[in-house]
């Protein structure tokens, strides 16, 4: 028996299935949508209009753009070769596609579809157990032939066929079941954690492209940890992150340094679900392994952040991230230490600085550095805090003096050349700096003050 909690979502596709059934085709609602209503708590249906919803269906592609046009507001056809129609009615977003099964072969990153007449050919050919069921209307009936619910029931992650096989149909979904466990709270099956360590190789035939897009969901998680730890035990990290792994760096019984690795994946849990924030908490101490070192009786990472940044910037070019994600990540990480040269004693220049380089991350940095403190010495962890508020209230302090945001010269390009009686070139800029370091040490000046400073400045350039 279906929960009657699914019944919003049959609502909203009831002038869908009906003009597939007048057709003489089934249509079936697949997916998350079935799989979420499911485990859904009593009262709590699904949001149907949130979500883009999936069904599959006998009809061929050319048939599913027939019936639904006219009946949609709009419909695109850029996934037709792969057997599926998308469109949207009122604001929700349908995707339809015909039964099929998706195989890649070992040596491509392109998957072969072949079309299919019967469901239960389709749902074996899906991810897992648990989104391997299908909702058929408008009859209502629930289509669960690999026992998805139980494995909901029990919290088991499973996959319909084998799962070197199910696997092999698309790698990526080795990294999905890291996402998988740690968002349903589910106990992956001892052959699927095997399928994994046996073949982890075949993700490298998935696109950077795909593989980002799925380490970004695993990210916004609510305890990414438990994804993060399967990917690195798993050795699946070894392929499209090896600097992950690569912070499990021995603990030495002497020096008792931490693990790097621990460290890391509880920053990332302890911040808050900011996609880039969480990857800059990941990547903020990739660094050390590279700059480990033993020195009078203890270790240190010198410049750790300098080379995590470089490594941050390789790696997130090569996962093909956007410039602007790996500028903010990179800059995140470079910056993480600078607060733990604050004391008491900074002065109003250096939390101007401060404030300057971090620019429009102050926030997410401030974060990350709190984050950063995951000792169990409660005094050490204290401390770290009171300083932080420190410096927070000092930072909002002179927020209300100056225009701490945007920190500039007293005067522009145009008022430094009629001062100085001179044009455009490099010597404006020369100037424009000077000013730019009084204003850093002393805080606004006043047009009349900078022009008395910038003249005697210039007075001894010559």
């Amino acid at each position: 028996m279906f929960p009657e909690r699914l019944r919003p979502l049959v609502e909203a596709t009831t002038g869908l299935s009906d003009r597939f059934a007048a057709a003489g085709h089934t249509l079936y609602l697949v997916g998350g949508s079935v799989r979420d209503a499911i485990v859904a708590e009593p009262g709590d249906a699904p949001a149907v209009g949130t979500r883009d919803l999936d069904f599959t269906t006998d009809a061929r592609p050319d048939t599913i753009e027939r019936l639904v046009s006219g009946w949609a507001d709009a419909v695109w056809t850029q996934g037709k070769r792969f057997g599926t129609i998308g469109c949207r009615r009122a604001g929700q977003v349908y995707e339809i596609t015909t039964h099929r099964a998706e195989v890649y072969r070992p040596d491509s990153r392109k998957p072969e579809v072949a079309f299919g007449d019967r469901v239960e050919e389709d749902l074996a050919r899906r991810d897992f157990t648990i989104n391997a069921m299908a909702l058929r209307l408008p009859e209502l009936e629930l289509i669960d032939p690999f026992d998805g619910i139980d494995d909901l029931s029990v919290h088991r992650l499973r996959t319909p066929l084998d799962p070197d096989v199910s696997f092999a149909d698309d790698p990526l979904r080795m990294l999905r079941a890291a996402r998988f466990i740690a968002k349903l709270e589910l106990e992956p099956a001892p052959e699927l954690v095997e399928a994994v360590r046996s073949g982890h190789g075949r993700l490298s035939i998935v696109s950077a492209e795909r593989i980002r897009d799925e380490l970004d969901k695993i990210m916004v998680l609510d305890v990414p940890s438990v994804a993060l730890w399967f990917v690195v035990r798993t050795g699946l990290a070894d392929e499209f992150l090896p600097e992950l792994p690569g912070l499990a760096v021995e603990q030495d019984p002497i020096h008792r340094h931490k693990d790097v690795l621990a460290h890391t994946l509880a920053v990332v849990d302890k911040t808050s679900p900011d996609r880039l924030l969480r990857l800059a908490a990941l990547f903020h101490d990739v660094g050390k392994p590279k700059t480990r070192a033993f020195v009078d009786g203890g270790v240190t990472f010198h410049h750790h952040e300098v080379v995590g940044a470089r490594m941050t910037r390789q790696r997130m070019t090569a996962l093909r991230y956007s410039s602007d994600d790996v500028e903010v990540v990179t800059e995140l990480v470079l910056l993480h230490l600078r607060f733990h040269t604050y004391r008491l004693g900074w002065t109003d220049r250096a939390v101007r600085r401060y404030v300057r380089d971090a620019g429009p991350l102050l926030d997410q940095l401030n974060e990350l550095t709190r984050c950063d403190c995951t000792t169990r010495n409660a005094t050490k962890a204290r401390a770290l805090a009171r300083r932080m508020d420190e410096l927070e209230a000092r930072i909002d302090d002179l927020r209300q003096q100056e225009e701490l945001d945007a920190i500039r010269p007293d005067l522009d390009g145009a008022q430094v050349m009629e001062a100085l009686g001179i044009g455009p070139g490099r010597d404006v800029g020369r100037a424009l700096a000077y000013l730019l370091e009084l204003r850093m040490d002393e805080g606004p000046l006043g047009e009349d003050e900078a022009r008395a400073r910038l003249t005697k400045w210039w007075a001894g350039q010559h």
